[in-house]
């Protein structure tokens, strides 16, 4: 039963993965110091669903695959270390609780201030080579912009689609 568990979470994963990556890359608008989409979702249900240290590893895993297959630029590690923080923050946060905005309020603003706003914004600096005070201000027009959105998908896509998909709910149910 265990090698089963391991394996349905290893496709999931993997699923989740791949769509993370269709999102981030396809599906947001980029420039070169901001990117706004909706890559976050799948990694706050690999959060939601399995946890902290999985969600880091697999926003890690995605953020190198994505880079590698489709790259937009250099790559630069830091931006790895802040994908494994995310979903190491989704995880702590949301992992094997009910999903409300309330809920989601304080991952989101630990992930779009503290991580977004300020790691983020100071590997674009090392970067780019610009002052971290320059590149604020369009990095805090994203926050402002993804905080509520945050607010609204996570809870909306995972207890109106996600959580009622057979697969998840077996999974979900292996898990007690």
């Amino acid at each position: 039963m265990e090698n089963k568990s391991n394996t349905s979470r290893l496709v999931i994963m993997a699923f989740l993965i791949a769509l993370e990556i269709v999102l981030t890359r396809f599906c947001s608008v980029n420039t070169p110091v901001l990117r706004i989409g909706f890559g976050f979702l799948p990694v706050s249900v690999m959060g939601i669903m399995f946890g902290p240290v999985w969600a880091a590893a697999g926003y890690a895993v995605g953020d190198i695959l994505g880079m590698l297959i489709f790259p937009t630029g250099a790559f630069f590690p830091g931006f790895t270390v802040t994908a494994a923080l995310t979903g190491l923050t989704f995880g702590i946060f949301l992992h094997g609780k009910e999903i409300t905005p309330k809920r989601v309020l304080p991952a989101s603003c630990i992930i779009l201030l503290g991580l977004n706003l300020f790691l983020d914004t100071f590997w674009l600096s090392i970067l780019m080579g610009d002052g971290f005070i320059a590149l604020l201000p369009t990095r805090i027009f994203k926050c402002l912009l993804m905080l509520p959105i945050h607010l609204v998908m996570i809870p909306l896509v995972w207890n109106r689609v996600i959580s009622k998909l057979p697969a998840v709910k077996k999974s979900l149910a292996q898990r007690t």
